[in-house]
């Protein structure tokens, strides 16, 4: 089952949700972990730390799965 992340704006940029979710604890630390880890966004692997991630998005990272939902 995937973890729920809520936002309340329309989109969020991959940087911002790798932040969010604590794996890593700063902007720099993102370029750096995408290259080092595999990040899957709808099934595709992604390396780009500005993906803009939008409602009903699913990510996958080693082995962790998330889900963007859009706030009301």
């Amino acid at each position: 089952m995937a973890n729920e992340l809520k936002i309340d704006t329309e989109y969020i940029t991959l940087g911002q949700f790798l932040k969010m979710t604590d794996f890593v604890s700063s902007g720099g630390m993102a370029k750096w972990f995408l290259k080092e880890n595999e990040v899957l966004v709808n099934g595709d692997y992604e390396n780009r730390r500005g993906r803009k991630l939008r409602n009903g998005d699913c990510i996958d990272i080693n082995g962790d799965s998330f889900i963007i939902i859009q706030s009301s």
